[in-house]
């Protein structure tokens, strides 16, 4: 889960990092007021879930508080389009405004779950303010990382160790220091995902501060995180994304024709790939887990039809919790419930196999069944390209 930048900040206020001062507006007019209590010049910023904000003209700077007013009407006219938002852009609800900081330095710095090492890593780097992926690919020696202790977490020494690799000195040192040990504390003690400072600034009147945060959550533990689960904004997220979560559906929307339906995070993939192999693409990644009931199977496959890119469904089982009996009473009950014309191609293995693929046979709908993934996926590409 993703939450906006002035939510980031005002948690990582809590544990300690420096921000600036600022408030969120939802019109042009409160704008205004923020603008005036911090004292006139500003910086109004686009609040979407989304990065790459200022080349798109979500990020303006204001003199004074008419020229916030200005700037903030301007920006919540905007659908913003970035690299990380969708064709159509994200239109633009809320902005930040808060207090303009003269910025000396630009710098960087992370904490994310390094999975090969099976711990956190904070990164820091003296390119802040640029795209982190092209500096990781391009000068990867700019980036300075290290790994916590599974126990004992990141120690004082590594901090002071990232704040020498910024290459800060005397106050401004030991300001980084504590700043990425309250950093790492936030990421912790929310359950975040990720944690990002970028650009870290060093003001020229010497502060350290956070000038943009992005805060990102594991939703696993979101049952025991209610007040992060409220922070959530369903509005920046895909209709469909929302309304699968509604019946603990794993989906992500994606930009091909073939609807894939899998249950286990890494069938799924595999299944995308033989997609892929076999010349089509995904429309969708969608888990239905191991133990969906026919209930889920129904909602799961409403929300793959609902999709106007998907010209044809592919359903890739294999049947331990989930017996293919249910997975079949589930598509029978949702092809006849639903109306739905697609083509669907059905390959399921496991638990009450014969009998599932009798369901299927039986019931005098369209469906097309494989006993192969490869051959499966391969009818499903030629049944979307014939469907276009």
């Amino acid at each position: 889960m993703k939450v906006h930048e002035y939510q980031a900040k005002a948690l990582l206020q809590e544990f300690g990092v420096p921000v600036p001062r600022g408030e969120v507006a939802a019109t042009a007019e409160e704008a205004r007021a923020i603008a005036e209590r911090l004292g006139g010049r500003v910086v109004v910023k686009a609040q979407v879930h989304a990065g790459g904000r200022g080349k798109a003209g979500g990020v303006q700077l204001a003199d004074d508080p008419a020229g916030a007013e200005a700037a903030a009407r301007r920006i919540l006219a905007m659908r913003l389009r970035t690299p990380q938002t969708p064709p159509e852009g994200i239109a633009v609800r809320r902005v930040l405004v808060e207090e303009a900081s003269e910025i000396a330095r630009e710098l960087y710095v992370a904490v994310t779950l390094d999975r090969a090492r099976a711990t956190h890593v904070v990164m820091a780097s003296q390119a802040g303010g640029m795209e982190i992926e092209e500096v990781a690919a391009a000068t990867p020696e700019k980036i300075v990382r290290e790994w916590a202790h599974p126990a004992l977490g990141l120690q004082a020494f590594q901090a002071r160790a990232l704040a020498f690799a910024l290459g800060l000195s005397g106050d401004q040192h030991r300001a980084a220091a504590a700043l990425v040990q309250a950093l790492f504390r936030a990421y912790l003690a929310r359950d975040c995902s990720l944690a990002e400072l970028n650009p870290l600034a060093v003001t020229r009147d010497g502060r350290v501060l956070a000038v943009d945060a992005k805060l990102g959550f594991d939703d696993n533990a979101l049952f025991r995180r209610p007040e992060i689960r409220a922070l959530r904004d369903v509005g920046e997220e895909d209709p469909l994304d929302v309304e699968a979560s509604r019946f603990g559906l794993n989906y992500i929307k994606l930009d091909g024709n073939v609807g894939c339906m899998v249950n286990g995070a890494g069938l799924a993939m595999a299944t995308m790939d033989m997609v892929k192999l076999a010349g089509g693409a995904p429309a969708n990644f969608l888990d239905v887990g191991g133990g969906a009931s026919a209930e889920q199977i129904e909602n799961a496959f409403r929300i793959l039809a609902s999709d106007p890119s998907v010209r044809a469904v592919f359903i890739n089982v294999f049947g331990g919790i989930l017996r293919c009996d249910r997975l079949a009473e589930g598509l029978i009950a949702a092809v006849r419930r639903l109306g739905v014309r697609l083509p669907i191609v059905v390959r399921m293995e496991g638990t009450n196999v014969e009998l599932g693929r009798r369901m299927l046979a039986e019931s005098g709908l369209n469906f097309t069944t494989a006993d192969d993934m490869g051959r499966g996926a391969a009818a499903a590409v030629e049944l979307a390209g014939q469907a276009r």
